[in-house]
């Protein structure tokens, strides 16, 4: 371990990304309440096996087949010779998505980045490349808003745990020890690292399990803000952040102020449980989800959800205030698996057609119906239609003036009368989209 360096942190540049930044702080969560989707990469070592992230030696399970010892040698050969990362952040413009999050730590400890106050990190693997370095270079130069994902645990540090003893002992971390202060510093200096070394960081994306008080959150959201002001902050450090990230669901209603005071990631039975919050009480969230059962690359895991779920879980969410972070797990080599690719493409080539009524917007004024969900923009309210309801579509409580309604992907003007709160429309007899049909109402 390399001695932990103070002077870094005082050397920090105070940066403000021109990108994000605005004269109004309000404003720092503008762009991403607007860029709606996202992709999550899970990457490391672990893909080499075949097994989740970090979890096979924190709670070990006999179908991972693998030991602690075993997956700790996983670096000595990584050697990801078909890593492009132009090709990832193409693949992410392809598929619509308007920013990125990368895995620059797991639980493991072992770091994406070339930091230098470890030497379990990928400049030591066969690869020896910096991988954060390179793809904060692609994304920039296709101007894509880039987060780091950093784990607070980490099971490689002496500080964090007594790491003579198994990680499945005591991967919760041991705060009551003394040297536990030394850890935060080393989170410190990590930090610092990637708010200094990698230009304009849109967020930093935490993943502090359980007792998450334990690592002093806003001692690392003051070094953030003074860092990169611009650069936004999950809920998941033991502070509220800017917004929550449910994992793997949608909530089944929009999340609000109130729900994020009840506190952690689990909106599931704690929403807003009717109707539509105002403006004021709206807590930004966003989901984040698997295409199949695991986050990290898994040649054995065939459960991929279908592209027509996947359309419909990003209406879900963005009918709902959220955005929708959606995961790959890269092989071994640095490829994303077709699996993936082709879905992503799919989801892409639906927003080319229909991404007026999710970038941008806000919830709708219509919520709870099983086989509709509804967003907003400035003053158009767009009808996501899942299950087709035949010629006829009869919305009740909907209370907006409707001047007109269109098919939003072929501009077709459809015939409809509104009374009151009692709105219908008349539909073609067949669903246009097998997905997700949009329809606007102006």
């Amino acid at each position: 371990m390399q001695i932990a360096c103070a002077a870094v942190i005082a050397a920090a540049v105070s940066l403000c990304p021109p990108a994000f930044c605005a004269d109004n702080p309000g404003d720092r969560t503008r762009w991403y309440r607007d860029a709606k989707f996202g992709m999550f990469i899970h990457w490391g070592p672990y893909s080499e096996a075949s097994v989740e992230a970090s979890w096979p030696i924190m709670v070990p399970e006999p179908h991972w087949n693998i030991s602690e010892a075993a997956y700790r040698r996983l670096p000595e050969q990584f050697n990801p010779v078909k890593f492009d990362p132009k090709s990832w952040v193409r693949l992410a413009k392809a598929a619509g998505q308007r920013y990125m999050v990368f895995t620059t730590k797991h639980h493991d400890g072992f770091c994406m980045f070339d930091s230098a106050f470890t030497n379990y990190k990928i400049t030591n693997t066969p690869f020896k490349r910096d991988v954060v370095s390179e793809l904060a270079e692609a994304a920039n130069a296709e101007g894509m808003p880039l987060g780091f994902y950093y784990s607070p645990p980490d099971m490689n540090h002496p500080a964090y745990r007594d790491s003579s003893k198994p990680a499945s002992t005591n991967w919760r971390g041991e705060p009551a020890r003394l040297n536990w202060p030394l850890y935060l510093d080393y989170m410190e200096l990590q930090l610092t690292e990637l708010l200094t070394r990698y230009g304009d960081v849109a967020l930093i994306w935490f993943d502090g399990l359980d007792h998450q008080a334990k690592y002093n959150g806003r001692r690392f959201q003051d070094l953030i803000h003074r860092l990169q002001p611009a650069t936004l902050i999950n809920n998941r450090i033991g502070i509220p952040g800017d917004y929550d990230t449910p994992e793997q669901f949608t909530p089944k209603f929009i999340p609000t102020k109130k729900t994020a005071r009840m506190g952690g990631t689990d909106l599931q039975d704690k929403s807003t449980p009717a109707g539509v919050p105002a403006a004021e009480e709206f807590r930004l969230w966003e989901t984040c989800m698997t295409i199949n059962d695991t986050w990290a690359y898994n040649k054995n895991d065939r459960k991929f959800k279908s592209t027509r779920e996947l359309i419909r879980t990003l209406v879900d969410v963005a009918s709902k205030g959220g955005n929708f972070l959606l995961n790959v797990g890269p092989g071994p080599d640095g490829t994303i698996q077709p699996e993936f690719e082709q879905r992503l493409r799919a989801i892409g080539a639906w927003l080319a057609i229909n991404g007026e009524a999710i970038y941008g917007t806000t919830y709708g004024p219509i919520q709870g119906i099983s086989n509709i969900r509804t967003t907003e923009k400035d003053g158009v309210v767009y009808l996501e239609i899942f299950d087709w309801p035949g010629e006829h579509l009869r919305l009740d409580g909907f209370e907006p003036r409707v001047h007109s309604a269109s098919l939003l992907a072929a501009g077709t003007q459809l015939s409809f009368q509104q009374n009151g709160k009692h709105l219908d429309i008349e539909l073609p007899r067949n669903a246009p989209d097998e997905n997700a049909t949009v329809i606007a109402l102006k």
